[in-house]
């Protein structure tokens, strides 16, 4: 088992990193995350700065770039949608606030294809089911992707083949994945893997074709061969839940991988 560190640790920046869950990171090196207020941080390279470079004005959950890595999309439940950042001009503006006439309650996460489409999930209540994942086009027009409602459908990971979207159901506790079918719709469903005891709610692959995944408690990350449930092995823990403090969502730079810390103000690290 590895041993995370701490990336950068900002509660002592000007400005603070204030309880981020998404994070991502830019082809030039530089970690982007977001703010319980709406923030939206940029930490260079090397850990040893940031800034704030824009706001929704909300409560930022999970963020991605696009192919370009111009416009970053960043789900917010303060104001229920997605947004899109312009990198050049720093501009913010709303993208969807549902599709099909069914709206966001609680749009968690962002993933796009290698088409630019963009899938988003809807944690949405427990005690409310509807609609677990939307699809937009990169115009903005989206529909219900997937209608079948999940255990709180949270973090997205794209297959390295684009077969299958995998999503975090984090009350079932697991992760299922759907079948993408070459017309684009969704297909078969299933569970990969249920994890129990455990509150799953980010996942990536990592440069080892492995799937990571983000637990928020306790503050772990697993990691496992999607093709063999049986493959689940602790990659990072941390029993004091301090350098990795319910730790959200997980992204790689080369063979480094990034967690965000909702329960704290740093972002970690660690080696795959």
């Amino acid at each position: 088992m590895r041993t995370a560190s701490v990336f950068f640790d900002g509660l002592f920046t000007t400005p603070r990193l204030d309880h981020p869950e998404g994070v991502a990171v830019h082809p030039d090196g530089s970690v982007w995350c977001g703010g319980e207020a709406g923030q939206i941080y940029r930490i260079d390279p090397e850990g040893t700065g940031i800034e704030q470079v824009a706001s929704t004005g909300g409560f930022v959950l999970g963020i991605a770039f696009d192919a370009t890595a111009s416009a970053l999309f960043i789900c917010d439940i303060g104001h229920p949608g997605v947004f899109r950042l312009d990198l050049a001009s720093g501009k913010v503006e709303p993208f969807a606030e549902g599709a099909d006439g069914h709206r966001f309650v609680n749009p968690n996460y962002p993933v796009l294809d290698a088409s630019g489409r963009l899938y988003v999930s809807d944690s949405r209540h427990l005690d409310r089911p509807g609609p677990a994942v939307f699809r937009f086009e990169p115009d903005g027009t989206g529909q219900v992707w997937d209608a079948r409602p999940m255990a709180f459908a949270n973090g997205l990971a794209m297959a390295p083949d684009a077969a299958h979207l995998y999503v975090v159901e984090s009350f079932l506790p697991g992760v299922s994945r759907v079948e993408i079918l070459p017309d684009g719709r969704a297909g078969e469903r299933n569970v990969v893997v249920e994890l129990p005891g455990t509150v799953p709610d980010g996942i990536a692959f990592g440069p080892d074709g492995l799937l990571y995944v983000a637990c928020y408690e306790p503050s772990q990350v697993l990691r496992l061969r999607p093709d063999d449930p049986t493959s689940v092995e602790i990659a990072v823990h941390d029993p004091t839940a301090h350098t990795l403090c319910h730790p959200t969502n997980i992204a790689f730079r080369g063979g480094t991988a990034f967690t965000a810390n909702l329960g704290r103000w740093h972002i970690s690290t660690f080696d795959v």
